[in-house]
């Protein structure tokens, strides 16, 4: 299996040779040896990242929608999902800002299954933050959190927001409502400095 989500030989022929990638992985294995310090708490809680962003901003939070529109998940996302590339699903793209800095990049694929029923609500998001959806549900239950390394390009990260070969901090995991699947992957952008 390949080391990067999307298997793409030309990608990894063109990142940096320093750069040491570190493909998804649960936390329940233990954190890898190279996370940050300060990203370690970030990446391991299993709480509402949008409330303790919320916290930190001091209430000057943000959500900017990137897209939500109908796409193709990577092969890794699918996986993570236990469905096939062909799958419909629905690609939903923000920046979590925090004192009108880029914070986060998250990135969520909404199986169009999903979001039927009493979950159709998810199609109309805007720039409402789906983790205060998630956490509110009173249905929802979640796979353990998984963190990796990898190149921001490899994290779907757009170039606005960073270099394609810098190596970023991500963590996802797969939630359910009434038992219906979504994934959520969370991007730590270089302009997030927690204090430790």
């Amino acid at each position: 299996m390949s080391k990067y989500p999307n298997g793409n030989d030309a990608l990894r022929a063109n990142l940096s040779p320093i750069l040491e990638a570190i493909d998804w992985q649960p936390v329940l294995g233990g954190m890898p040896e190279k996370v940050p310090e300060n990203l370690a708490p970030w990446l391991i809680d299993d709480g509402s990242l949008t409330r303790k962003l919320v916290a930190l901003s001091k209430d000057q939070f943000e959500v900017e929608v990137l897209r939500q529109d109908a796409a193709t998940p990577d092969a890794s996302e699918a996986n993570a999902l236990k469905m096939t590339q062909q799958t419909p699903v629905t690609i939903r793209e923000v920046v979590l800002k925090g004192r009108g800095h880029p914070w986060i990049f998250a990135r969520s694929i909404l199986p169009m299954s999903t979001m039927t029923g009493r979950l159709a609500g998810l199609r109309t998001l805007s720039n409402q933050p789906l983790g205060e959806l998630l956490f509110q549900d009173p249905s929802m239950t979640r796979e353990p959190l998984e963190v990796a390394c990898l190149p921001a390009r490899v994290l779907s990260v757009p170039a606005a927001l960073a270099a394609g070969d810098e190596s970023l901090w991500a963590r996802r995991s797969v939630f359910f409502l009434d038992q219906k699947p979504l994934l959520v992957s969370e991007v730590f952008l270089s302009t997030f400095k927690p204090e430790v």
